[in-house]
């Protein structure tokens, strides 16, 4: 039975009132805390391995399911047309930022992993993506809501 909920919050408190019987949602502190205050049970994490916020829930792959990841992730984007250099810069400062101690830490505590690469490895993430969820999205049939 598919729920239509407006966003992950409302699918984890559905969960936890009995409203439906499972959630996937995206890892946060809320989730988190719910998962580590026993309110809800973790089953699996979406990924190849176990994330610092809740470590006692296992990997997909642990879990038997090795192909079964769906991660969170977000890309820095800028107008087609941009310059090289600019770029490149962005890139550069952008880097120094996800290294911090601080910020990986801030997003591991949220499930989160920090990573950078080029701006190449970033338009192919995205190409590999766009492919994998594309076809799932049509084998599936699935629509827009």
């Amino acid at each position: 039975l598919h729920v239509p909920y407006k966003g992950g919050t409302q699918g984890l408190v559905g969960a936890m009132s009995g409203e439906v019987d499972i959630s996937i949602a995206t890892m946060s502190a809320a989730s988190a805390a719910y998962i580590n205050d026993g309110k809800m049970r973790g089953l699996a994490i979406l990924d190849t391995k176990r994330v610092k916020a809740v470590p006692q829930v296992p990997a997909a792959a642990e879990a038997g399911l090795p192909q079964f990841t769906a991660i969170n992730w977000y890309i820095v984007a800028a107008p087609a047309g941009t310059p090289r250099e600019i770029i490149d810069r962005l890139n550069v400062e952008l880097t120094k930022v996800m290294l911090l101690p601080e910020t990986r830490e801030r997003l591991l505590v949220v499930g989160g992993e920090p990573a950078t690469g080029t701006p190449e490895q970033a338009a192919e993430f995205l190409r590999t993506e766009y492919a994998r969820w594309g076809k799932v999205i049509k084998e599936a049939g699935i629509r827009a809501e």
